[in-house]
């Protein structure tokens, strides 16, 4: 073995080792840059996400409850998953094999109870515009947090059934020493596509079109009934309106969420055995993470308590002390 191949090995000592992906030096920087970049957004703005509602009780309702929860979801891929799909890039796992069982068990979990996470806020949503009055009653704090924790127990139930048998024996589909390979097969796959795609995205799709219609109804009789408004049912309309807005806006984030992970679902998991390794599927992968970057970047957009959160931070009023939950029993604090 000349110099030359022995420098396109990840393990030059080892004849079994795996080859380095070779890529010109000026695309790997710029594809290294590019991927730092979008790692660190996602952390740090979903990281603000996480500050915002756990540190101000003004935003301790149910449905903000929902959207922490898909927000430490979103920070763990940009903490954990995105730096190690930028370490794979190069075509070389140097972890060994139990880091490896960990990477695609939290890649799946994750991802798993992201998917949760959308029909909670699809079920929340439409309740609350659907059954206004009943709302208060059937979606309280203690049942959304008993959700959330299901939601996360029953995804890693899930991801460990997927992987069982890689969980057991992380190397046993490396074809040379440095690769961090998982296959799932065809019966998994299926089982994978319908339970984390095709199966909560309908009761999605379904929910959010009956929450349109609702919607659509009542700006409709809004409208036709606003001169003879009293001042108790304009509060109401009021708080209608903030719940369509609501709904709206977790609706993006659930089109956002579609258009990102489809490629993902459709090319990798859809495959009769798709294999899942440092080279293949990274556009469809680096797609899917993207969308925790995106969340964030929408609840900036359109929600005001966000960025006016986001100045109280910024400006170090969070370290005043009417700032701590302990002392912000004024609604108006943050003017939310």
């Amino acid at each position: 073995m000349d110099d030359h191949e022995e420098a396109e090995l990840c393990f030059p000592q080892l004849n079994t080792s795996c080859r380095k992906a070779m890529r010109p030096q000026s695309e790997s920087m710029l594809v290294y840059v590019l991927l730092s970049f979008v790692t660190i957004i996602t952390v740090v703005l979903n990281l603000l996400v996480i500050i915002c509602i756990s540190h101000f009780r003004q935003l301790h309702t149910t449905t903000n409850l929902l959207v922490l929860s898909l927000a430490v979801a979103d920070f763990l891929v940009g903490f954990l998953q995105m730096p190690v799909e930028i370490l794979l890039y190069k075509g070389c796992w140097a972890l060994g094999g139990f880091i490896c069982a960990v990477n695609f068990f939290l890649g799946f979990h994750i991802i798993s109870a992201s998917v949760g996470n959308m029909v909670l806020i699809a079920i929340d949503r439409y309740i609350a515009i659907c059954d206004p009055m009943f709302y208060s009653t059937r979606v309280t704090l203690k049942r959304v947090k008993l959700c959330i924790f299901l939601c996360w127990i029953l995804s890693a139930v899930h991801t460990s059934w997927i992987l069982r048998d890689f969980l057991m024996q992380p190397d046993r589909y490396n074809s040379c020493y440095g690769e961090c390979v998982v296959i799932v097969n065809y019966v998994e796959g299926v089982v994978d596509l319908v339970v984390t795609f095709f199966a909560p995205i309908t009761v999605i799709i379904v929910l959010y079109i009956r929450v349109f219609v609702v919607a659509v109804s009542q700006a409709r009789a809004m409208r036709s009934h606003v001169t003879a408004v009293t001042v108790q049912r304009s509060e109401a309309v009021k708080v209608q309106k903030s719940e369509i807005k609501a709904a709206r806006t977790l609706g993006v984030v659930v089109v956002v969420f579609l258009l990102c992970s489809s490629p993902y679902y459709c090319f990798t998991v859809a495959a009769e055995s798709s294999s899942t390794a440092a080279s293949s599927a990274a556009i469809q992968i680096w797609l899917l993470y993207c969308n925790s970057s995106l969340n964030p970047i929408i609840y900036a957009f359109f929600y005001p308590w966000f960025r006016k959160c986001i100045k109280h931070i910024v400006t170090l009023q969070i370290l005043q002390p009417h700032s701590f939950p302990n002392h912000s029993h004024n609604p108006d604090a943050l003017n939310l």
